[in-house]
């Protein structure tokens, strides 16, 4: 497993999703995500940490051995052969099991003379050989670059490369950059929204869960209480709770811009927030117990602050005028 499904299951896990959604998410067999959720999570709070959990694996990995071919001579030879008379591995690892069925040191996958072919220090086979499979190449290509990865959602994703320009050079108001907040072991969860222009931030009700369905229902509810020259897109990270993201466009016709994996710069408006937002809601505690008039009220006192960026207006002001102009 690799640090970047580690990630995902950390995220799905914060989101509140079970084992076999997580597995479904991910396209794995939901034992596997269940042994490392057992196997990795942190022995004392039982919490899922992606970065502890990447070391802990690497830490049980077996030093590394000598490989079966490197280890038996004859092996070598006959596989050595095979590749000079253009034998694919693949051929070779049956045709040997067909050959020799009483001798299982003479059985080896056709895996294993690819490792021997293309890996480092598995010196099983002479390198040169690697030109003789069919593909040519002596350097083994992966089968999937980062650039090539799936989306995490079902439904289409438009990513931040897609976002007009006018978005980030924030001169255009309406353009709003989102996120959770989330409590104690992640149970509860208030939802964030900064406007990138003014600053002025809205605060999202979410009183029971965090999951997709409820995600989109609040973001709704609360976009709907804005202008429509305010309503014209949404950034937000690759958090699960926003794989619902294309019915909130069909109900508000606001498109959602997702950021690149591990890039909280790319909404750098929504970060800052979040860290002053925590002067009111400490990490460790239960967000459950704000109530909406709660949100409202912490949210106006952020938007009276003034802020340097904006040459010590307050976001509040520099809403009203945007609001005064238009109309």
């Amino acid at each position: 497993m690799s640090q970047d499904e580690r990630l995902v299951i950390a995220d799905l896990r914060r989101a509140g999703l079970g084992v076999r959604a997580i597995a479904g998410e991910l396209g794995r067999d939901p034992g596997t995500i269940s042994r490392e959720l057992r196997r990795n999570s942190h022995p004392g709070s039982g919490d899922y940490r992606p970065y502890a959990a990447q070391a802990r694996a690497e830490a049980r990995r077996a030093r590394p051995k000598t490989g079966k071919i490197a280890a038996h001579p004859e092996l070598r030879e006959r596989v050595q052969g095979m590749l000079d008379d253009r034998y694919s591995p693949e051929q070779i690892s049956h045709r040997l099991r067909r050959d020799h069925p009483d001798r299982p040191e003479l059985h080896v996958t056709h895996e294993t003379i690819y490792q021997a072919l293309y890996v480092q220090g598995r010196g099983g086979l002479r390198r040169e050989l690697a030109r003789a499979l069919r593909t040519g190449r002596t350097v083994r290509r992966p089968r999937r670059t980062t650039e090539q990865r799936q989306s995490r959602f079902t439904a289409p994703m438009l990513m931040i490369s897609d976002r007009p320009a006018e978005v980030a050079d924030r001169a255009v108001p309406g353009h709003w950059e989102g996120d959770l907040i989330l409590g104690a072991g992640g149970a509860s969860a208030i939802g964030t929204l900064v406007e990138r222009t003014t600053r002025y931030v809205l605060l999202v009700h979410l009183p029971e869960r965090h999951d997709a369905e409820t995600v989109r229902d609040g973001l709704i509810t609360t976009i709907q209480t804005l202008p429509t020259h305010l309503k014209r897109s949404l950034t937000w990270d690759q958090g699960a709770e926003m794989s619902r993201h294309h019915e909130f466009t069909l109900a508000t016709n606001i498109p959602v811009y997702f950021c690149d994996p591990h890039s909280p710069w790319q909404r750098g408006s929504n970060e800052n927030t979040n860290g002053l937002l925590r002067q009111y809601f400490p990490k460790g505690s239960d967000l459950s117990v704000h109530t909406p008039d709660d949100l409202a009220a912490v949210a106006a006192q952020l938007n009276r602050r003034p802020r340097k960026t904006l040459g010590w207006d307050t976001p509040a002001e520099r809403l009203t005028k945007l609001l005064t102009q238009t109309n």
